[in-house]
């Protein structure tokens, strides 16, 4: 558990600190809290966008749509904030190894509300939604040692070189 928590903090890598992360930095709430902080967010998050896909099978449900399930994905995501604070969080979304996957994962969030919102396209907010999934999908396996490379194989194995 203690390596769980040192993962999270980054306590490896940030032994020298200023005032201004300390202020910004969770670590002030109990390992507990966090987690609860985590989970509720993280439920949140999924529950808006299962909201946000139950709502697109409404008339004229593209735009409750599109924000449901834009910001509930938002919500999700921002629930590892908890875990290892928000500057923390930044800095990792934006290393090398996930920086393609956040900047891809960004743009859609904004290109699905756009295509939702004022341009009234239903195939291409899905397109966008797709997309966002699915590079939401990369970012997160990115925090599991080895897992970019055994999806990379498996399907290579499955579609060739």
């Amino acid at each position: 558990m203690d390596k769980l928590k040192r993962v999270f903090n980054d306590q490896e890598q940030d032994e020298e600190r200023g005032i201004v992360d300390d202020l910004i930095d969770v670590s002030t709430l109990s390992w507990e809290t966090r987690i609860k902080g985590f989970v509720i967010c993280f439920v949140i998050g999924c529950l808006l966008s299962l909201l946000g896909t139950l709502l697109l099978f409404l008339p004229n449900g593209l735009v409750a749509f599109a924000l449901c399930y834009t910001f509930g994905n938002i919500i999700a995501l921002s629930a590892t904030c908890f875990l290892m604070g928000p500057l923390n969080q930044i800095k990792k979304m934006f290393a090398p190894t996930r920086l393609i996957a956040t900047i891809v994962m960004v743009v859609a969030l904004v290109l699905t509300i756009m295509a939702a919102v004022w341009w009234k396209n239903t195939g291409l907010a899905l397109q966008f939604m797709v997309i966002q999934f699915l590079a939401k999908l990369w970012y997160t396996i990115s925090y599991i040692p080895g897992a970019r490379d055994a999806v990379k194989k498996f399907f290579e194995g499955c579609f060739g070189n």
